[in-house]
């Protein structure tokens, strides 16, 4: 270990010797322009502001901070500033030494917003070796027709390539062949362990609440790690600094408000957001006494307020909290939820060097309450997180930026906690708690070769290490607990060490044209133990242990990338080979919610994920859209399942097909639709069937090895433009979910028939037909 520090140590002296020498070879005769966008009508920071030197080929971008710099030779130059939903903003400078340059870019949008799927403004940035990555921005109409109306951007992302739906309805998806937990989901920076509300059928994110959303589906940057398949990093809004705003909507079983406006005029501002469903109310209009003593509702709020310390340094605070309460009569009740804070400072050290430094808070956990005659008893579970990152970014020069960090995280897992009361039958009931500190330090630099070659390559060194106190178990292939040891609190059980390079290229064959590579590979310590296809609030999350491994993959990706007819369309092609170790699955007839020793549960074993995904978008007139098509397969090999033969992961679908577009009849009606095909889920079957003590007992073979009829579906959606006069505006929007009212299967059971026991029929059971809505949204 003193020999592997005496060689970091030695490779950092030589790194930074050779980076100051380049520093100072590029300092000759060139000066940096630095500093903050923001938007001129709310004053919040803009990111991924594209930024070109006129007459050259020089062109970076502002980061999700807002923060840009760019090094040029001294004299005089013109510089372009543009993004969506805001005006080109044009400076021209005589840079004669190192200038702080704030940017105010004024706003294009004159509606409501909603959220659009788009490139930055004059076509993507080919020439970037990021691969994989989408991004959702809140700003101008764009009308996609969603379950039950709610405007939700979990579903949105589902209708791009590589992206799939774990269930019909639901917010839980499916990335490059990942299980659901494989999904690193930021708010703020703060990890969201369950991102659904009612049973998946809305997400968390309130879309009025958010400003950006940005989807890494491969070849994720070094700052992020934790997961296998993807980053879903959202960030909110900071709230309107210039002028006081409200809005919000009201649709059929949902409504919303947003409000937010200056503390202090240009220095300080704040945002409150917050949502509630209804349904419950509608219940207790009922005079039966069996429905109207039942709850079924959420709600959410979102809050931030950040303050202007000095041109150098900005604070923010920000904190989500959302529950679900569902309950029958006084019998039975659930209610779940997430809680998540962020404080955050940037500091300017300098027109080269920016600082981001986050204490973050997570906690998700959920109650089920038992009330009857015989038993009387509370379930409890939570995941909590206490985290602290310190991130760097180091603009050497126009060809050559640095990003570096680290975090820390102490998670504490509490998997399952039974109290009863005296009257009942049921004793209490501790599963033990586990807890683990997780750390990782990284680094990566992005070097402009050439004019045509870019490359971006670094490092995540992880850190995971398994803490008392409790009892750890030793698991035979059988699944027999062969030996207990007892650590006490604090103490170290083991600690596994990962190192995840990751390397990207992009190489431009024109002005319009690129192909792009990139590896790189991730790790995964926090692992969901569920055995349902659907968001179920119970799900465990369990860490690694002394037997279960840190699960990690290997993924390789290769591009081709597009912009044609004056950069109005975008095409893509993407290719992927996942590799990946440690899978986790289940024995047959598992017990995964009241054993204490989960691991005799579980077997492990590998998997492999691989595709292709074409993207074409329009994204600009009257008319636009995209047309997405994946195809993809996704298995795994773990000894004691299927015969240790490779059988279907459960989120393996050949074909996905998502067909998106938006017409703008006039200035009042716009009107959409989207159309959605995929493969059946992999499910499985029972083989044959015997009779024991007189009951049929099912006997199952082949692991996932059928598959649930093909699913298809259309919607429709419609928005009004209603009043505008100075600052109010309304609209109404509607939508028909499922238009041709396809009964698509949820689930397939198997029974006897009623006619004749000795047979067995399939029944399918289809969650929606035909879901219209009608929701009115206003702002002033």
């Amino acid at each position: 270990m003193s020999h592997c520090l005496k060689v970091i140590k030695a490779w950092a002296v030589v790194f930074f010797a050779v980076m100051l020498f380049s520093q100072h070879g590029f300092a000759q005769g060139r000066f940096t322009i630095s500093g903050t966008i923001t938007s001129g009508r709310t004053g919040e920071k803009l990111m991924a502001v594209s930024i070109r030197v006129a007459g050259t080929s020089i062109a970076t971008a502002s980061n999700e901070y807002g923060f840009y710099a760019l090094s040029l030779p001294a004299g005089k130059h013109h510089i372009e500033f543009s993004a969506v939903g805001s005006k080109t903003f044009s400076l021209d400078i005589n840079l004669q030494r190192n200038t702080v340059q704030d940017i105010s870019m004024q706003s294009e949008e004159k509606q409501l917003q909603d959220v659009v799927v788009m490139a930055r403004r004059g076509g993507r940035n080919i020439s970037s070796p990021q691969m994989g990555v989408e991004r959702l921005q809140i700003a101008e109409i764009k009308n996609i027709p969603v379950l039950f109306g709610e405007r939700d951007v979990l579903k949105t992302i589902q209708l791009l390539p590589g992206i799939k739906p774990a269930a019909e309805g639901g917010s839980g998806f499916y990335v490059r062949g990942g299980a659901a937990d494989q999904n690193l989901i930021l708010l703020d920076e703060a990890p969201v362990y369950n991102a659904s509300h009612l049973m998946g059928f809305f997400s968390t994110f309130n879309s009025d609440a958010i400003k950006d959303v940005t989807v890494y589906k491969g070849g994720m940057p070094a700052q992020y790690g934790g997961r296998l398949s993807s980053v879903l990093d959202i960030k909110m809004n900071e709230g309107n600094n210039q002028d006081y705003a409200v809005s919000g909507g009201i649709g059929l079983i949902s409504s919303k408000v947003n409000v937010e406006g200056p503390v202090q005029q240009g220095k300080s501002s704040f945002l409150l957001s917050g949502r509630r469903t209804y349904a419950d109310m509608f219940l207790k209009l009922s005079p039966d006494s069996s429905i109207n003593r039942n709850k079924l509702y959420f709600y959410d709020l979102n809050a931030k307020i950040n303050y202007k310390l000095s041109k150098r340094d900005h604070l923010y605070l920000s904190g989500y909290f959302g529950r679900d309460v569902l309950g029958v009569q006084n019998k039975f009740g659930i209610d779940w939820g997430n809680g998540t804070g962020t404080l955050r400072w940037n500091h300017i050290f300098s027109s080269k060097l920016f600082a981001n430094t986050s204490l973050i808070f997570s906690n998700y956990n959920y109650n089920i309450k038992v009330r009857n005659e015989a038993d009387d008893f509370t379930i409890f579970s939570q995941i909590r997180d206490w985290n602290i990152k310190q991130d760097y970014q180091w603009y050497l020069s126009n060809r050559s930026s640095f990003r570096f960090g680290f975090n820390s995280i102490y998670h504490a897992i509490r998997p399952g906690e039974v109290r009863a009361s005296d009257a009942s039958s049921i004793a209490d009931f501790y599963l033990q708690k586990r807890y683990s500190w997780e750390n990782a330090a990284f680094f990566s630099h992005s070097w402009k070769a050439s004019e045509k070659l870019n490359f971006t390559y670094g490092v995540r060194l992880t850190s995971f290490s398994v803490l008392g106190a409790g009892d750890y178990y030793s698991v035979d292939e059988d699944g027999n607990v062969t030996d207990t040891t007892h650590y006490q609190r604090g103490a170290f059980v083991k600690t596994y060490i990962n190192p995840e390079p990751r390397v990207a290229a992009s190489y431009k064959l024109n002005d319009r044209s690129s192909i792009k590579a990139s590896y790189v590979r991730n790790v995964q310590n926090l692992h969901l133990i569920s055995n349902s296809t659907t968001s179920n609030p119970s799900d465990k999350w369990v860490a690694s242990s002394n037997i279960i491994k840190p699960e990690i993959s290997d993924q390789v990706s290769v591009g081709y990338y597009r912009d044609f007819a004056d950069n109005k369309y975008e095409f893509t092609l993407e290719a992927y080979y996942k590799d990946m170790q440690n899978q986790i699955d289940y024995r047959n007839g598992a017990d995964i919610y009241t054993n204490d020793a989960i691991e005799s549960q579980l077997l492990f074993g590998k998997g492999r994920a691989y595709g292709a995904e074409w993207l074409l978008k329009k994204r600009e007139g009257r008319f636009t859209g995209w047309l997405s098509y994946t195809l993809s397969k996704t298995e795994r090999l773990i000894d004691g399942i299927n015969n240790n033969q490779w059988y279907n992961a459960r989120q393996d679908r050949t074909h996905d097909i998502a067909v998106v577009g938006s017409y703008q009849l006039n200035k009042k009606w716009t009107v959409s639709a989207n159309w959605v095909f995929s493969t059946g889920n992999a499910v499985t079957y029972p083989a044959g069937k015997y009779i024991l003590d007189g009951r049929p007992v099912f006997y199952y073979t082949e692991r996932n090895g059928y598959r649930l009829p093909s699913y298809h579906r259309l919607d429709l959606g419609a928005t009004r433009q209603l009043k505008q006069k100075g600052r109010f505006s309304s609209e109404l929007s509607f939508s028909l979910y499922n238009a041709y009212g396809r009964e698509n299967p949820f689930t397939v059971n198997f029974r006897e028939k009623e006619d004749n026991p000795q047979k067995t029929e399939a029944v399918q059971y289809a969650l929606f037909k035909y879901v219209p809505s009608i929701a009115y949204s206003f702002k002033f």
